[in-house]
């Protein structure tokens, strides 16, 4: 009898288990939007009056909105490479130690290593379906074209559809180059010098002062048309060569073609969605908007107060509209977590020849994309999840685009990695109230290769130090970015050096106009002395890794060159007007 009682006391704790794991709330799903080059004065919820992003807003009101959010690098690759390591970029050997801190060519052999685990790789071995859609800009290819060592499929997604680099002036014809300062310094100062020694040499022999033979005459003339082959060459191959849609491992159109480009992406976007509604899933939404070259679709051109770069947001705010939508119409929110960022702040350098800009704003924030003045790195920051997350809520705390790796990878019910570092922290204590500090004491912001600054945030403190060990030196003299280089670099002549560092509390001076001093702030060698202990702490932690972005690496290996036809390096095909979109 008692075994009996025994067997049925425990045959009610195995049902009441079951019950409750059957009422268990199911595994979220993701949708991550990732901007290009979007500043934090941008979008309407963080201040713009007059740039009309109502679907932005709508997330930020259903949400929670992030108001010191931050990039974990101030350009690109490096940036997002720690959103999907959850790791600074100097880890991988995604950071830079020369100037060109981003992969310009598609057959570059740099990559983010197959040895980094991103959010992908672990979501998907929990059964997730993942895709990301729009731009990459980690790499490509190792040793060959079709190897895709850096591919995403090599990195935890099911589907890819997008730009494998990155959208540039030079993929738009008449939209400029980025290529302007390279080739005055290669291309068009050589043929001068070229030209002024064939001036001479010809006067000396005309006046008979110098015995000249015409070998010379013909080698420098040689010498100017291979410069000028050359050019031209890159003038006319660079667009097909670099500028292409994938699908998976396909190329699908070559040369790139901007016509309703967003709609397209958007559409596939949504229909990943559609075709995985009974599944969780992982979209990652890498929006080619605002990074130039500018473009938008005539139902926006010309509709915005801001020219090209107004027109682009909007449709970028279009979007995201489709997607919230999509998500509503299939019953989907309650179960969804979507994060909206950018990978950096706007590129405030960018002007046009006619001194049209087409940088966004950074709002009140000093400096922009490629510099860690808070413009460079402090980015717009949104999570909505209804029903988890309160609703419209706002939080001033310190926090990373790499923090999104543990959150995702906690919410999925994926250990995180135990070999490495992780960097980032969960948000979801932040984000629930639980906990009203952000995890990151301290935050170390590189330019590149180069500790830039410290961030401390201090226990029971409300002050939020930043300490920078040097700082870009900006171009004209007052101006707001390096405007004579088109980026700040990170090095050299470029920057000043600052021992001791300079100072700042961006609670009370967010805009850093104010250094602190000796004088103004008693306090001044103890808090340096702790950042600086801090960063020597973190700078053991880091490990000898390849460099990815070597010049070695970055230069273009016609070897890895993908082309969709075999007929030289015309590669011109369109198979996404043939086919359509649509992904599985």
């Amino acid at each position: 009898m008692l075994r009996a009682r025994k067997m049925g006391t425990l045959l009610l704790l195995l049902l009441l288990v079951c019950e409750a794991r059957s009422h268990a709330a199911p595994t979220p799903n993701f949708v991550l939007l990732m901007a290009d080059d979007l500043g934090i004065g941008d979008p309407g919820c963080y201040g713009n009056k007059t740039l009309r992003t109502p679907n932005i807003d709508r997330l930020a009101r259903e949400g929670v909105k992030l108001t010191q959010h931050l990039a974990a690098s101030p350009l690109c690759t490096p940036s997002r490479a720690a959103f999907m390591t959850g790791r600074y970029p100097i880890r991988s050997g995604m950071a830079s130690q020369s100037q060109v801190g981003v992969f310009i060519f598609s057959a570059s052999s740099g990559g983010l290593p197959h040895s980094e685990i991103t959010f992908a790789k672990l979501l998907k071995n929990r059964g997730y379906s993942t895709a990301l859609i729009g731009k990459w800009h980690l790499g490509t290819s190792c040793r060959s074209s079709t190897d895709l060592c850096h591919h995403p499929l090599s990195h935890g997604f099911d589907y890819f559809h997008g730009l494998p680099t990155s959208n540039l002036r030079d993929c738009q014809p008449g939209a400029g180059s980025v290529f302007t300062m390279a080739l005055r310094l290669l291309v068009f100062s050589p043929l001068q010098l070229i030209a002024v020694a064939l001036l001479t040499l010809a006067v000396l022999r005309r006046l008979g002062l110098a015995h000249v033979p015409r070998c010379a005459f013909f080698c420098l003339s040689l010498l100017a048309v291979l410069v000028l082959g050359a050019l031209l060459c890159f003038l006319r191959y660079f667009r097909p060569l670099n500028c292409f849609l994938m699908r998976n491992r396909d190329i699908t159109q070559q040369p790139m073609s901007y016509d309703n480009l967003t709609q397209r992406l958007t559409a596939d976007a949504a229909q990943f969605i559609q075709r995985n509604a009974k599944t969780p899933f992982l979209l990652v939404l890498a929006f080619l908007h605002m990074h130039t070259a500018l473009f938008s679709s005539k139902d926006f051109a010309g509709k915005s107060k801001h020219g090209a770069y107004g027109d682009a947001a909007e449709e970028m705010d279009w979007s995201v509209g489709q997607i919230l939508d999509v998500l509503d119409e299939l019953k989907l929110a309650n179960n969804t977590l979507v994060y909206f960022s950018s990978d950096q702040g706007a590129h405030v350098e960018e002007v046009t020849v006619q001194g049209e800009g087409h940088g966004g704003s950074n709002g009140i924030y000093k400096g922009g994309k490629a510099n860690n003045w808070e413009g460079g790195i402090r980015v717009p920051g949104i999570l909505r999840w209804p029903g988890v997350i309160q609703a419209g809520l706002e939080i001033d705390e310190p926090t990373s685009n790499m923090d999104i790796f543990p959150t995702v990878a906690k919410l999925a019910g994926s250990p995180l990695p135990e070999d490495r570092i992780i960097d980032g922290r969960d948000l979801m204590p932040l984000l629930q109230g639980r906990s009203r500090r952000s995890d990151h004491e301290f935050l170390f912001h590189y330019c590149n290769f180069y500790l830039n600054a410290v961030r401390w945030h201090p226990e029971n403190s409300t002050s939020i130090w930043k300490a920078f060990f040097f700082t870009p030196k900006f171009f004209p003299e007052g101006a707001n970015g390096c405007f004579a280089t088109h980026v700040c670099f990170c090095h050299g002549q470029y920057v000043t050096y600052h021992d001791p560092p300079l100072l700042f509390d961006i609670s009370q001076d967010p805009r850093e106009r104010h250094p602190l001093t000796p004088t103004s702030q008693p306090r001044f060698r103890e808090i340096l002395e702790t950042m600086q202990q801090a960063a020597a702490r973190h700078a053991e932690t880091l490990r000898d890794v390849p460099n990815q972005l070597s010049l070695g690496n970055l230069i273009w290996k016609p070897w890895l060159q993908m082309c969709c036809s075999s007929s030289g390096l015309s590669c011109q095909c369109d198979w996404e007007k043939r086919n359509g979109t649509g992904s599985r």
